[in-house]
């Protein structure tokens, strides 16, 4: 995968790739995460989440990888705007609520490209935002 020179938000979805047995998306995870990509509040609480629930990680390693989150990546806060962004794209696209906060705290950030694998592949929200999903981009 080739990294964008774009400023690139992560999606919770590919953080939780960090600590996969698949080592391909693994490698674009650590790529992306090289990259110092913008992430939100709401994408480290939905990784302690699923590290807790599905992968029935320990405090340790679930607060290793809140930690290494905290390091090598620029975390906004979901804020009232964000939120009043959210409705907004809500109404646009149809789109769950939660990918809605993701998008507006991207946009609401000036990034131009989202990292997911959860949203449509090369779709631009308001025009500006690209979404990519990295596991696809070398098929």
């Amino acid at each position: 995968m080739r990294l964008t020179k774009d400023k690139v938000f992560a999606d919770s979805n590919i953080l939780l790739y960090l600590l996969s047995d698949d080592i391909a998306k693994k490698t674009i995870a650590k790529q992306i995460l090289k990259s110092y990509p913008v992430i939100s509040t709401q994408a480290i609480s939905e990784n302690i989440n699923v590290l807790f629930k599905k992968f029935q990680l320990g405090s340790e390693e679930t607060e290793q990888h809140k930690n290494l989150l905290l390091v090598y990546c620029r975390v906004v806060p979901l804020i009232p705007s964000t939120i009043d962004e959210a409705f907004k794209l809500r109404k646009q696209y149809h789109l769950n609520w939660y990918d809605c906060t993701i998008l507006a705290a991207a946009l609401l950030d000036d990034c131009n490209v989202i990292y997911s694998e959860d949203m449509q592949h090369l779709q631009y929200i308001n025009k500006k935002l690209k979404i990519i999903n990295p596991f696809l981009t070398n098929k």
